[in-house]
């Protein structure tokens, strides 16, 4: 069984840092693991996505330069850095695992986590 668990969330104000990990359990295969968030209001959308294993990452031009996805393979935990926050960002991030969508940033993955929130001020 799968498991997804995200935390680092929380609230910071414009222009600060914080630091997402999802930790995977049950789950080892060297697919593309995924970070996707969504606001109130609005649709989730992909933010950043890694293969597992490999060195490729994708980001949504929205964060390109701010955030940076990570793994660390011992752990089975992925991270998202991310920097220079905008009050844009807000929103709950989820992690995801096992791509089978057309893109890694689509959102055709068999597992997801149940989301971390993230809050920036102005």
């Amino acid at each position: 069984q799968v498991q997804l668990v995200e935390s680092g969330g929380g609230s910071v104000q414009a222009g600060g840092s914080l630091r997402l990990s999802c930790a995977a359990s049950g789950y080892t295969d060297r697919k593309f693991m995924g970070w996707f968030r969504q606001a109130p209001g609005k649709e989730r959308e992909g933010v950043a996505a890694i293969l597992i294993g490999g060195v490729t990452s994708i980001y949504a031009d929205s964060v390109k330069g701010r955030f940076t996805m990570s793994q660390d393979n011992a752990k089975n935990t992925v991270y998202l850095q991310m920097n220079s926050l905008k009050p844009e960002d807000t929103a709950m991030y989820y992690c995801a695992a096992d791509s089978r969508g057309d893109s890694p940033l689509s959102l055709g993955y068999a597992y997801w986590g149940h989301g971390t929130q993230v809050t920036v001020s102005p």
